[in-house]
């Protein structure tokens, strides 16, 4: 700012020095009414170098105007710039953030129950290849195909369902109506995760977790509800990615184009979510 402030002052004063000359070696010249004498010049000079600040002011104003709006332009494209990446950056860590927990709690289902019950143990591992491959060669995207993203989720839902058996009463119904939806991914994993995580579990009980998932006119209705005890949420206060990963990510990817509702009564956890979908153009 000081050195911009020493060169636009001068600036002024080259400026009006220059129209001070041409004030009075040309148009006063000209008219023939420019004195004999040195001291009759110097005034004319003074006289044209005041008359000079005003235009030399208005001069360096509109230069310095166009200037300030050219940098300001590359400045908000940087921002902009600055931005994206930023955006891409919070989502890849927040995809990161959920790929290895998912791949942990398998794999520790399996490891469990590779002692007791071998087939289910295989039959599990072939499900964990589902669902390896998936988050491998498809979650690197920002938008991956609705029918995988629910096939992803189907298999998730069964690995726990087989893990947990009579203790639990799982219920998820999926209805898509459009193969060309869109959807971010492992979006609705946390949801699940904490459905089967919080569940009730108390000895003498059953608990359950209700899942239903909807794609209509390009929108998605997903809905989670699971009963809980309070036992069991203050056990597990510290676990997992929780709800404030998707919070960010909805936020992210999907700024005014979802409604998450999130309600806790009477032991029942219920998650409603509406989101518009991206569609495939191909």
């Amino acid at each position: 700012m000081k050195r911009f402030l020493i060169e636009i002052s001068i600036i002024i004063l080259i400026l009006s020095l220059i129209y001070s000359c041409i004030y009075t070696y040309v148009d006063v010249a000209f008219e023939g009414s420019l004195p004999d004498n040195f001291s009759g010049h110097l005034s004319f000079l003074w006289r044209g170098f005041y008359m000079g600040l005003p235009a030399s002011f208005l001069i360096n104003g509109s230069a310095c105007g166009i200037k300030f709006y050219q940098e300001l332009g590359k400045i908000e494209r940087d921002h902009i710039l600055l931005q994206q990446a930023h955006l891409e950056n919070q989502l890849k860590l927040l995809q990161d953030q959920i790929n290895p927990h998912v791949v942990f709690n398998i794999l520790n289902h399996i490891h469990i129950l590779m002692k007791h019950d071998t087939e289910l143990a295989d039959y599990l591992l072939m499900k964990f290849s589902d669902i390896l491959r998936y988050q491998l060669y498809h979650c690197n995207q920002n938008l991956v195909s609705l029918d995988k993203e629910i096939e992803y989720l189907q298999n998730l839902i069964e690995v726990e369902k087989l893990r947990w058996g009579n203790e639990l009463d799982v219920k998820s119904t999926f209805k898509l109506n459009s193969k060309k939806a869109l959807i971010a991914p492992l979006l609705l994993v946390p949801f699940i995760e904490n459905a089967f995580k919080y569940v009730c579990r108390l000895p003498g009980q059953t608990g359950y977790v209700k899942i239903s998932c909807k794609e209509e006119n390009n929108t998605l209705y997903f809905y989670v509800e699971n009963s809980y005890s309070e036992m069991a949420v203050h056990k597990k206060k510290d676990g997992g990615i929780g709800l404030q990963n998707v919070q960010k990510r909805l936020k992210l990817q999907y700024p005014d184009a979802y409604d998450l509702k999130i309600e806790s009564d009477n032991l029942i956890y219920k998650v409603n979510l509406t989101l518009k979908l991206s569609e495939n153009e191909q």
